[in-house]
């Protein structure tokens, strides 16, 4: 059986967007969500980064446009937000691309705008 990478921290993560989207339910903006994880982060003591920008280079020169992500944990998890009907593929490469772009390995992708929480662990 093969072991997840950082994987006390990504269920330690999806547990708390579960509590989030429990007491919120569904039909919030991502920054509600954000805003509420952020309150989470912080009573849990996990150390994290919000709204983090990333540089694009382009053949040896960095471009003007940069990369979000909605947060880092720990240094090494991307955890990007949604509030939307349904995760797509193109939400997918959104955070591969971020992953490539920040050097790290892992990426959870949280849906808070469905009847339940969706969410997608994307490893790059």
């Amino acid at each position: 059986m093969t072991e997840f990478l950082y994987k006390e921290d990504t269920f330690k993560i999806i547990g708390i967007c579960m509590e989030v989207h429990n007491q919120l339910g569904k039909g919030f903006s991502e920054i509600v969500y954000g805003d509420a994880l952020e309150i989470e982060f912080i009573n849990s003591n996990i150390k994290y980064s919000r709204e983090k920008m990333f540089n694009i280079s382009y053949k040896g020169n960095i471009l003007p446009h940069k990369y979000k992500a909605d947060f880092i944990i720990n240094e090494k998890i991307i955890l990007e937000i949604k509030a939307i009907q349904s995760l797509t593929s193109s939400h997918i490469k959104q955070t591969l691309n971020y992953l490539a772009v920040s050097k790290l390995k892992i990426g959870l992708l949280i849906n808070f705008g469905e009847d339940s929480l969706k969410y997608k662990r994307v490893i790059l």
